[in-house]
C-alpha cells in the first residue's frame, strides 16, 4: 500500500474545495479524490489510522475518510455506508474532547454530519442538537430534514435501491415527491 496522506494534506484539500463541491455529484471531484485519497481511505476503514484520532485534526480527517469519501468514491453502492458506524465512533469521540471547537469552523460541521446520516433517530437529534448549538442554521435545517425522514420511516427510503431493501408505497409515493432524497 502506499504511504497514507497526512492528515493536514485532506483537511487543506477538503478546505480548497469548498461547500460548492463538498455536496455535490460531481464525477470529475469523485475521481480526484479517488486517485489523491482512495488508499488512506481504504486504510482508515481498515483500523490502520486509529491514531489520528488523538488530536483535532487528525480526528476530523478520519471522519472524512469514513464518512464523506465513501459517498463520493462508491455512489449507488452499499459501500458508501460501510464505514458510517466507524466514523460515527471517530465523531463522538472527538466531541466529547471538544474537539469540534478546536478545528477551522468552516470544517467543523464534519463532525456532525455522521449523526445525519444515521438511520437511528436519537442520533438524528443529536445531530439537529449539534447544529443547533454551533448556531448554524443552514445545517440546522438540513439536520432536521434529514431527522424529520427518521422519525417518519426509521430509515433514508432513497437508499433502498442500494441496500437491497423493499421499497413501501408510502416510501415510494415520497420520493415520487419534492422532498429530499439525498
Amino acid at each position: 500500500m502506499l504511504s497514507p496522506v497526512p492528515a493536514t494534506s485532506i483537511l487543506s484539500f477538503w478546505r480548497e474545495a469548498g461547500r460548492d463541491r463538498w455536496f455535490a455529484k460531481d464525477d470529475a471531484f469523485d475521481a480526484e479524490l479517488r486517485e489523491r485519497f482512495e488508499p488512506t481511505r481504504q486504510a482508515a476503514a481498515d483500523g490502520q489510522l486509529d491514531a489520528w484520532s488523538e488530536t483535532p485534526e487528525g480526528a476530523l480527517a478520519l471522519v472524512l475518510l469514513l464518512d464523506q469519501l465513501p459517498r463520493n468514491l462508491f455512489r449507488r453502492s452499499p459501500e458508501a455506508f460501510a464505514t458510517d458506524e466507524i466514523a460515527r465512533h471517530v465523531a463522538s469521540a472527538a466531541l466529547e474532547r471538544g474537539f469540534d471547537r478546536q478545528v477551522d469552523p468552516v470544517l467543523r460541521p464534519f463532525f456532525f454530519l455522521p449523526f445525519m446520516h444515521s438511520e437511528d433517530l436519537a442520533e438524528q437529534d443529536l445531530c439537529v442538537r449539534l447544529y443547533e448549538a454551533a448556531g448554524d442554521e443552514d445545517g440546522a435545517k438540513w439536520a432536521k430534514m434529514h431527522r424529520d425522514i427518521i422519525a417518519r420511516f426509521g430509515r433514508f427510503p432513497h437508499r433502498n435501491p442500494v441496500l437491497g431493501r423493499d421499497t413501501t408505497p408510502e416510501e415510494a409515493e415520497f420520493l415520487a415527491g419534492d422532498g429530499f432524497k439525498g
